[in-house]
C-alpha cells in the first residue's frame, strides 16, 4: 500500500521502507512522526481526498536533520554604477524513514503530527491561548511638543536627493528606516540592507557630503 502524502509545499509518494527527504520538521533524530495531510491512499481498495482523505496518515521515524547540496547565485547589475553579489543557500531538511501507512485510525495513533519549523515557532509564540499582555496606556502629552519634536527632526534631516541617482521614493524609503542623514546612509552597508536598495555609489556620495 502506498500514499500521497502533503508537506512542505510538497507531494511525495511514499511507502513503507521508504527513505523521504523534506522540508525542516520541528523533530530531532529518533522521533516518531505522522504525516495527516493524505492526498491519496493506493491499494486494493484507493481512496482520493478532497482535499485529504480522512483518517489516513503516514508514519515516520526521523534519521537526521541535514542539509542539501549548496546552490550558488549570482546578481549583476549592468547599469552606470554595476555592482556584482554572489550567494550561497543550503536548504535544512529531514532526512525520514517511512514506518508506516495507515489508511484510517491516525487520531487514535498516539503519534505526533510532523510540523514544519516555522509552523511550530508561529504556535509556540501566538498560539497557546494566552492573552497578550495589555499595552500601558500611552500620557498624554501637551498638543504643542509632538509638533516641535517633528520641526527638530526636519531642521536635522539632510535631503538625500542631492545624491545622483536617489530620487523621492528611495529617500521615502530610507526615513522610514530611520536613515535622513549623510552621516546615516554613509555607514549602510549595500549588501545588508532591506529596507530598500541601496546602491554602493550612493554610499560613497554620501561619505563626501556627510564631511
Amino acid at each position: 500500500m502506498f500514499a500521497v502524502l502533503k508537506t512542505g509545499g510538497k507531494q511525495y509518494k511514499v511507502q513503507a521502507g521508504d527513505i523521504l527527504r523534506v522540508e525542516l520538521l520541528a523533530a530531532e533524530a529518533g522521533d516518531k512522526v505522522q504525516f495527516n495531510e493524505i492526498l491519496m491512499v493506493g491499494g486494493d481498495k484507493p481512496q482520493l481526498g478532497t482535499p485529504f482523505v480522512e483518517g489516513a496518515a503516514v508514519q515516520a521515524e526521523v534519521i537526521d536533520n541535514i542539509k542539501a547540496d549548496k546552490v550558488i547565485t549570482y546578481h549583476k547589475r549592468r547599469r552606470k554604477h554595476s555592482s556584482q553579489r554572489t550567494r550561497g543557500h543550503r536548504q535544512q531538511l529531514t532526512l525520514l524513514r517511512v514506518t508506516d501507512v495507515l489508511a484510517s485510525g491516525a487520531d487514535k495513533s498516539g503519534v505526533k503530527e510532523a510540523v514544519g519549523t516555522a509552523i511550530a515557532r508561529r504556535a509556540a509564540h501566538g498560539s497557546k491561548g494566552e492573552a497578550a499582555p495589555a499595552k500601558p496606556a500611552k500620557a498624554a502629552a501637551p498638543k504643542a511638543a509632538p509638533k516641535a519634536e517633528a520641526a527638530a527632526s526636519v531642521a536635522e534631516a539632510d535631503d538625500l536627493k542631492v545624491i545622483n541617482g536617489l530620487g523621492p521614493a528611495a529617500e521615502k524609503k530610507l526615513n522610514e528606516a530611520g536613515i535622513t542623514t549623510f552621516a546615516q546612509l554613509a555607514a549602510v552597508d549595500p549588501e545588508t540592507f532591506e529596507a530598500t536598495k541601496v546602491k554602493p555609489d550612493w554610499v560613497e556620495q554620501a561619505k563626501e557630503l556627510a564631511k
